[in-house]
Parts: C-alpha cells; sequence; structure tokens
C-alpha cells in the first residue's frame, strides 16, 4: 500500500499532464483517476518503473474519451503567448494525432525513447523512427505555415 501511495504522488502530476494534453481540460481530471484505479486493482502487474506503465493506461483512456467524444474542442492558446508558440501549437495541432503523441511524450512529458516506446507499444528503435518522421513533418509544417503568413501580410512576389 505505501509503496503505490509514493508511486501515485511521484506519478500522479505526470499523469494528469499527459491526460490534459492529449484529452483535454474537461477529461484531465478523470483520466488520472482511472488509470490509478485500474493500477490499484492491476497491482501486482505494476513495473518498478511504473510511470511509462501508467502512460500506457491512460493513453488507452483516452483513446477511449476520443471515440466517445469525437467532436472535442481543441483548447485555445492562452492570450499572453506570443507568436512562435502560438505557431507551434498550430502546426502541433495540425499533425496526424500519432505524430502529436510521438512529439509530446518526449518534449513535454520529458520520458526518454525507452519510456516513450514503453508507453506506444513499440521498440526503441521504431520509436526513434516516428520521432524523426514526426519531427521532420512538424517542420515542413511550421515553415509552411510561416510562408503562408509571410504572403498574407506582405502579398506574393
Amino acid at each position: 500500500m505505501e509503496d503505490f501511495c509514493a508511486v501515485y504522488r511521484e506519478c500522479y502530476p505526470r499523469v494528469l499532464t499527459y491526460a490534459a494534453s492529449h484529452a483535454g481540460a474537461r477529461l484531465a481530471e478523470d483520466i488520472p483517476s482511472e488509470t490509478f484505479t485500474i493500477a490499484w486493482r492491476k497491482l501486482d502487474q505494476m513495473p518498478a518503473n511504473a510511470l511509462p506503465w501508467l502512460l500506457g493506461i491512460a493513453r488507452n483512456l483516452v483513446r477511449e474519451a476520443r471515440r466517445q467524444a469525437r467532436h472535442a474542442e481543441l483548447v485555445d492558446a492562452p492570450a499572453g503567448d506570443d507568436y512562435a508558440v502560438v505557431e507551434l501549437r498550430e502546426a502541433l495541432t495540425g499533425l496526424a494525432p500519432a505524430d502529436q503523441e510521438v512529439l509530446t511524450l518526449i518534449a513535454w512529458h520529458g520520458l526518454s525513447a525507452a519510456e516513450a516506446a514503453q508507453v506506444l507499444g513499440c521498440s526503441t528503435a521504431t520509436f526513434f523512427v516516428r520521432l524523426h518522421r514526426a519531427r521532420r513533418r512538424l517542420r515542413r509544417s511550421l515553415s509552411s505555415s510561416t510562408t503562408d503568413r509571410v504572403r498574407e501580410s506582405w502579398g506574393t512576389c
């Protein structure tokens, strides 16, 4: 019981952050609660490094929530964000959900490639390939987004 409490205290904020970034603010409280309920039921299966396992559970719950609410709203960027952050968010939301997840597991959730691969249920090598491709698509999206903004502002040369 004490071990579970320690895992809960250590991992809850990161599971909550994962849920909020993948399922939106409305479901952000429900996903971690369900994640830890499932973890409690499967306590005998919890590995020593519990975070990737917990994020895998949360990932499945997010998928289920998306199936149930196909028309979820995107969270608006806060008014204080600067142009680069807003542009990055727009580019990121324009990517396929799989690309978004690969990038956010590394950049926002701070997982190692091995941990992120475990969350996604793939090998580390496969994860690196997915990460490379997602980064390439994000770069293309950013440069085309920037190009479009320049054309809108300055006209076609």
